[in-house]
């Protein structure tokens, strides 16, 4: 029997509400069962696959001042999808799986996407960068408002947590070893 659909509801600043529902291969039908009326659809499923039906799917019902839409997700592995309103440049980014789309706050539209080589574990934005920062297991992307890679640094072993902490984008290694680099260029900051 597959499990239930994962929910979270998540206020993001500028009045905007997220309602996540998530699951594991074939799972549309059920996370998709609950959809809410009004507002634009975007399916971007066919971007990770032609077929999106039989991966993990999830989906993002967003609402907020200016009205309300849905956003379609779908990936090769079991993710939990994790966002960040950037509400200077008026983005929604979000990471599911190995892919990050940056949509219109407006309607969902995705306005770029970009795909790593490994899962992304954290998605990261700060008032002070001009970027976002994508991490996955063995790369950090920095990815502009354009959705262009500002900079782009690999790791030699597989990162699984990261954080910006005083002015520093902290990296810990499934070895237990830490590393830093400065997000705003990528450099080395140890």
């Amino acid at each position: 029997m597959p499990a239930e659909p994962g929910n979270s509801t998540i206020a993001y600043p500028g009045g905007l509400r997220a309602r996540w529902r998530w699951g594991g291969s074939g799972s549309g039908p059920a996370v998709f069962a609950l959809s809410e009326v009004g507002g634009n659809l975007v399916d971007l499923g066919s971007r990770v696959a032609l077929d999106p039906e039989p991966l993990c799917r999830a989906e993002l019902r967003l609402e907020g001042p200016r009205g309300a839409w849905t956003a379609r997700f779908a990936s090769v592995i079991h993710d939990e999808p994790r966002a960040l309103h950037w509400d200077s440049v008026g983005l929604f980014v979000v990471a599911y799986g190995f892919h990050t789309f940056g949509l219109a706050v407006e309607t969902g539209d995705a306005r770029w996407e970009h795909r790593s080589a490994t899962p992304i574990i954290a998605l990261l934005g700060s008032s002070r960068l001009a970027h976002v920062i994508v991490q996955a297991e063995l790369e950090t992307f920095a990815i502009e408002p354009d959705g262009t890679v500002a900079w782009r640094v690999a790791h030699s072993d597989v990162v699984t947590a990261a954080e910006l902490v005083g002015g520093r984008l902290v990296l810990t290694g499934f070895g237990g070893q830490v590393s830093a680099l400065d997000p705003a260029t990528g450099r080395n900051s140890s």
